[in-house]
């Protein structure tokens, strides 16, 4: 029979393994792997939309908040929920756009490896000032 110990050690090995990848990611792999977003998206600061929304200071922002940009009907919806783009959001987002949002309007179909899209997160990361002051709250 299993032990408390052994119990909460096993418990404390499956968090970490179930730890999001993204912790991992490369900035500059993952400006590289943004080179195939960049058709429809900025990452600058007062960069300008596109056919999506600019994603300077994306990480930790709310939903549907990049000022001037069009979303949809259910984006516009979540951003109401209040969402917040968190790495991990972005990261099921990243991964299914439209199983997470059904009815956005990002026609990308995802990226479907994990180590791109903690790239690209932590390429977003770098780019979002605000990322920084939240995790100190």
């Amino acid at each position: 029979m299993p032990s408390i110990q052994q119990g909460i050690i096993a418990a404390a090995l499956m968090a970490a393994f179930a730890s999001p990848v993204f912790a991992d990611g490369d900035a500059a792999n993952g400006e590289k792997a943004f080179r195939k977003c960049a058709a429809c998206h900025t990452a600058t600061e007062d960069g300008p939309s596109r056919i999506g929304p600019n994603l300077f200071d994306i990480v930790n922002r709310p939903t549907a908040e990049a000022e001037g940009f069009a979303y949809s009907d259910p984006m516009a919806a979540l951003g109401e929920e209040g969402h917040v783009w968190s790495p991990e959001e972005l990261d099921k987002f990243l991964e299914d756009p439209k199983g997470m949002v059904p009815g956005t309007k990002m026609a990308f179909p995802g990226v479907k490896k994990p180590e791109e899209r903690a790239d690209l997160i932590a390429y977003l990361t770098s780019v979002s000032p605000s990322a920084g002051e939240a995790a100190a709250e």
